[in-house]
């Protein structure tokens, strides 16, 4: 199997990410179209925000993603809004290394992240606890009527003050 590589999405990797992540059954549930999905992350690019992609070597470019707000839970933490791997490709180690590149980038401006989710992700759940995060509660409903949201949190860095 090929290596992971992870680096800084550009401009170039957008329409790349907006196909196959379409065509992903979970984010069609959440009504997401190529259009809306790349005018969102050239905001994000915009916005300075933490936006990673992956390659599995020169054929699998930009198969996975996250994209993280450096402040966006509550204003304190790190909150890693979304993260997806282009289907056919779940299960090689590119969630994994999105996340940890991602949460090392966090420990730099935040001592913890947060994350969202859904209900009937059993899968995602299940990779999260399995990397430290613990579910602290639920926002019911939050962006679809019959999903509850799970809140999801884990300590990034030990820090010696209180906020």
């Amino acid at each position: 199997m090929e290596s992971v590589s992870i680096r800084p999405m550009t401009p170039d990797d957008i329409p790349v990410v907006a196909d196959w992540i379409t065509a992903v059954p979970l984010w069609q549930r959440y009504g997401l179209d190529a259009a809306s999905v790349r005018s969102q992350f050239e905001e994000a690019l915009r916005q300075l925000d933490i936006l990673l992609v992956a390659d599995l070597g020169a054929q699998n470019r930009a198969c996975g993603f996250t994209w993280c707000l450096p402040d966006g839970g509550f204003g304190l933490s790190a909150y890693l809004k979304l993260i997806g791997v282009r289907q056919g490709l779940t299960g090689s180690g590119i969630g994994l290394a999105l996340l940890s590149r991602t949460e090392d980038i966090a420990a730099e401006m935040s001592s913890d992240m947060f994350l969202l989710v859904s209900d009937f992700n059993e899968g995602a759940q299940r990779f999260y606890r399995r990397h430290g995060y613990q579910q602290i509660g639920a926002v019911p409903g939050y962006v679809l009527p019959d999903v509850d949201e799970l809140i999801f949190w884990k300590r990034l860095r030990v820090t010696s003050y209180s906020r």
